[in-house]
């Protein structure tokens, strides 16, 4: 959500006549965040965000645009995609593949409470639960064999020890993958900053734009690594258990899940590392570029192994 892909009032202009959502009033850059570049447009019709892509494809947008829009229909809390007057959810923005969605209220928070984490945690079985009659399908392109590519790239900007615990902890990985288990559309990426509250209640989900399909326990993970995570970059019982018991009270899970996640706790730290470990030595150039410490998630790997 740093802004990579600046636009011009003109522009503006010209791709709201493709919409039925009045005149133009103003346009700001939302500086949180890493892949895209994201405004708050606000037009005499109202708010709404503004994406423009700076990595995903034309003809990837379908997936995650229809994705929100069946979500959001089967009372999953999330934006919902703005067509076009032709119908088409996606568009064209300064020569990249664009959209627009609701904005919603809320507010997401760095600290958390117990119940926030329990009413995450009902929202994201839910948000798995409704996605079982969702059609299409996208396999997680940020997964085994991504984070295998991604530590040849990184070797040799790495020490000695960072590079070990990598290697070490992907073979480990290789042998532990959770295909056999539940699966379905995850959305991969529910951290804090993903999520918007009112009060204890989740106001929505947003940034679908890693979603998927992969195992549910890996998802549950990827969220508890950041929910319940502390300052010093351990768990919090009280706040794992809180966000684990809401997605149960929702989605009771299998033994072979409950066996399972910790190992998919020790799979979301190794794809978030990577990923930060690729921003931090090799930076997208923008305006307002957000690079997050890739230490965070190698130091949780470390209590978690």
């Amino acid at each position: 959500m740093s802004v990579y892909t600046s636009v011009s009032d003109d522009e503006m202009h010209r791709f709201l006549m493709d919409y039925d959502l009045g005149d133009f009033v103003s346009l700001q850059g939302i500086a949180q965040g890493i892949t895209n570049s994201n405004y708050f447009l606000t037009t005499t019709a109202g708010c709404f965000v503004l994406t423009v892509f700076e990595a995903l494809k034309q003809k990837e947008l379908p997936f995650f645009l229809m994705l929100k829009q069946h979500l959001s229909e089967n009372g999953v809390a999330c934006p919902t995609p703005v067509a076009r007057k032709d119908g088409r959810l996606d568009s064209v923005l300064a020569g990249k593949p664009a959209c627009l969605v609701t904005r919603l209220k809320g507010s997401d928070t760095s600290w958390p409470s117990e119940s926030q984490c329990f009413h995450t945690g009902a929202m994201l079985a839910k948000m798995h639960l409704a996605g079982r009659s969702f059609p299409l399908k996208m396999n997680n392109p940020r997964y085994t064999q991504w984070w295998h590519d991604a530590g040849i790239k990184l070797q040799p900007v790495l020490n000695s020890g960072d590079a070990g615990l990598l290697q070490s902890e992907m073979l480990f990985l290789d042998n532990n993958s959770g295909g056999h288990l539940p699966s379905g559309v995850i959305h991969a990426d529910l951290f804090k900053d993903n999520v918007l509250l009112d009060g204890d209640q989740v106001a929505g989900f947003i940034d679908f734009y890693y979603a998927c399909n992969g195992n549910f326990m890996y998802d549950l993970a990827i969220a508890a690594n950041d929910w319940a995570r502390t300052a010093d970059n351990k768990l919090d019982a009280g706040l794992e258990a809180a966000l684990r018991a809401g997605y149960e009270s929702v989605r009771p899970v299998s033994e072979a899940e409950n066996r399972y996640y910790p190992v998919a706790k020790r799979a979301g730290c190794v794809r978030f590392w990577v990923s930060r470990l690729l921003d931090f030595h090799f930076p997208q150039e923008g305006e307002m570029t957000f690079i997050k410490d890739p230490n965070v998630f190698r130091d949780l790997l470390l209590s978690l192994r």
